[in-house]
């Protein structure tokens, strides 16, 4: 595939409203090409990511794509969220049009090393520890994060050099167009993997397929990474890899954060952290082995980790009042992320649960919501079934049409020294654009009645 876009036509399939294809969408103006961005969305709808285009000689397709954006061009850039039976990208097959990736664009050109990180729960978490702590001990190299985080870093390239690191957020779509370039990063790190996104990949062994090319292309040189308590997942991994391989187990021994790997063993026992959760002292573990693997001494790497805050809706807190935290896990999007939520907060909890029905099996949340929720106020597609399956497990539960009717109702129900958590275990396409807004509104009610 060419490596210069000058003058070449390229069509950008899916800007999306909170700009994720903005990033590449001004590499490749900044590259010359002819750039045609399509998205089915309006210019209303899309205004904050057209914003960010501003003043780029662009052709915008706003509400529609048309097939001879896809036939009569040089490349094809779709989105993550672009499935791959789409017919207008088997338009572009048919025309014999090279297809690719904004991540693979990246890692063809980024001069740097690379950190990969993934998983069905935790990623996000795990890159922001590994980039806060890298950034904070590593003070002669540039660290960048970025991937399925939020932030193409297509547009720093100019900035970067051998020496820098790029830590990337690797979702299962970015990851199942890797194999096109034989691409996996130095060190890839995998916290685990659940059925997820089985709509998409249409089974889970396609999905774990996909989630493992994090490591696939990797040389005996390079270390992967893994949580220690999932047997499975590691002997898939040496089934579709082989043995072998550097490969790095993490965990906890009781509060210490451990790591196990080819003839070596390392623990950090003065673990102090500002985020809640035994899962949290995990995902520590996972950004201490990296640190380990360049380099980090355990003192410096602790001390930077304990300055580490909690990402927009994971877990975050965003105030108390009158003794009522409020925590907005709005990120929570499958029934693991939703039991890890729950088995985090140690105070009385009321739970808001529910949204778009992606097919996944609730029970285990309805279960662990009736023996640890006093309430629970569900809402969306999956609100009616979860209050039945909770109320069958012995708990309390009602359903609400809106999000602000349940959180009042939670409000109206806490005491001093409750917690009221959203941690939906389900998508947010039924009711909000997206988990963002979702989490946005949530916390836009509680601090209405609670100050941080």
């Amino acid at each position: 595939m060419s490596r210069n876009w000058h003058n070449k036509r390229v069509t950008v399939m899916g800007l999306g409203r909170f700009g994720g294809g903005v990033g590449v969408t001004r590499w490749l103006a900044a590259q010359g090409a002819r750039v045609t961005v399509t998205d089915l969305g309006t210019a209303e709808k899309l205004a904050e990511s057209l914003e960010q285009l501003a003043g780029l000689d662009l052709t915008l397709r706003l509400g529609q794509h048309a097939e001879d954006d896809f036939r009569q061009t040089d490349l094809v850039v779709p989105s993550p969220a672009v499935p791959d039976n789409s017919p207008y990208l088997a338009a572009a097959r048919e025309a014999g049009v090279p297809i690719t990736t904004e991540m693979n664009l990246f890692v063809e050109r980024c001069p740097g090393r690379c950190i990969g990180i993934t998983g069905s729960v935790g990623k996000s978490t795990i890159t922001a520890m590994i980039g806060h702590l890298l950034q904070n001990t590593l003070a002669n190299r540039s660290v960048w994060v970025g991937g399925n985080i939020g932030r193409s870093l297509l547009t720093d390239l100019d900035h970067m050099t051998g020496d820098d690191l790029a830590v990337l957020e690797l979702s299962s779509f970015q990851l199942q167009h890797t194999p096109a370039v034989r691409w996996s990063p130095s060190i890839a790190v995998i916290t685990n993997i659940t059925p997820n996104h089985l709509d998409r990949h249409g089974s889970f062994d396609a999905y774990v397929a996909a989630k493992l090319n994090i490591a696939r292309f990797q040389d005996l040189e390079r270390d992967a990474v893994v949580l220690e308590d999932t047997p499975e997942l590691c002997q898939r991994f040496e089934r579709a890899l082989g043995r072998g391989r550097r490969l790095w187990r993490y965990g906890l021994d009781g509060n210490i954060a451990t790591a196990a790997g080819p003839h070596q063993h390392a623990r950090w026992p003065k673990l102090a952290l500002d985020v809640p959760g035994q899962h949290n002292r995990r995902n520590a573990a996972a950004a201490l082995t990296v640190a380990h693997l360049l380099g980090v001494t355990p003192e410096a790497a602790t001390i930077a980790l304990a300055t580490f805050a909690a990402l927009p809706h994971r877990l975050q807190r965003v105030g108390t009042r009158a003794g009522v935290t409020y925590y907005n896990d709005s990120k929570s999007t499958t029934p693991e992320s939703a039991i890890t939520a729950m088995n985090a907060i140690e105070a009385p909890l009321l739970v808001i649960l529910g949204g778009y029905d992606k097919g996944s099996d609730l029970t285990p949340v309805a279960e662990l919501t009736a023996r640890r929720a006093r309430f629970a106020a569900c809402i969306g597609q999956t609100g009616p079934g979860l209050v039945r399956a909770i109320t069958k497990a012995g708990g309390h539960a009602e359903d609400f049409d809106a999000l602000s009717d349940a959180v009042a109702a939670c409000q109206a129900a806490a005491q001093p020294g409750d917690a009221v958590l959203l941690s939906p275990a389900c998508a947010s396409w039924d009711q909000f654009a997206d988990y963002r807004v979702r989490g946005k509104l949530f916390a836009d009610l509680a601090t209405r009645a609670a100050q941080p």
